[in-house]
């Protein structure tokens, strides 16, 4: 039986973005990319909210095979980000959204699989018996908490960030009861990663 695991950072009060939206005022760093890289290795398939494939599918296709840069950007092209892009270009993508087709020119249109909303939760349930490794879901939190609540989701991989923001956007949409499955911290990081299996969801 394949789990359906989600792979997402968030602050140390329990936001997922700032008041605007925005989730870079968390710690990526190095571990971030680490956590990444684990979780994406560990699946056979990633699922997706249509806003962050827009964003994924601009920005991941290019980073295996760009030049080398200095400064800032260097770690943008690190071999573990390197290593993230190819497995992105490979693995079978699923698409939950509404909102039309993937365009013909997008450098995924081949690997993605458009998934209308309506057909979503049959669909999981349906590759959560199937043979496989996990279906990983990076970011997409509305897409995600939706699925929470119909109890489809296995495990969080939560990245938490030193950050105390005070407001913004919630992880969480609902509570829910989670058990700790492990706690890992990475050399030259203050982030942290706590691994959930979800228990119960609270109506």
């Amino acid at each position: 039986m394949r789990k359906i695991v989600v792979n997402n950072i968030v602050s140390l009060d329990g936001f997922y973005a700032d008041s605007t939206g925005n989730p870079l005022v968390l710690n990526m760093d190095g571990a971030f990319d680490e956590s990444n890289l684990d979780s994406i290795n560990a699946a056979s398939t990633v699922l997706l909210g249509r806003e962050s494939f827009d964003g994924f599918s601009a920005y991941w296709p290019f980073i295996a095979d760009a030049p080398a840069a200095d400064g800032p950007d260097a770690r943008r092209f690190s071999q573990v980000n390197r290593a993230i892009s190819r497995r992105y270009n490979i693995l079978p993508k699923v698409v939950v959204s509404d909102g039309g087709p993937i365009a013909s020119d997008n450098p995924w249109v081949q690997t993605t699989t458009l998934l209308p909303r309506g057909q979503a939760l049959d669909w999981l349930r349906d590759a959560k018996l199937s043979s496989g490794e996990d279906i990983l879901i990076f970011a997409s939190r509305r897409t995600w908490n939706w699925l929470l609540g119909h109890d489809l989701i296995d495990e969080l991989h939560l990245l938490v960030s030193p950050v105390s923001l005070g407001t913004g956007v919630r992880l969480f949409d609902a509570p829910v009861d989670l058990e700790l499955l492990e706690s890992r911290r990475y050399d030259r990081s203050s982030n942290v990663q706590l691994r959930y299996r979800v228990c119960r969801r609270w109506p």
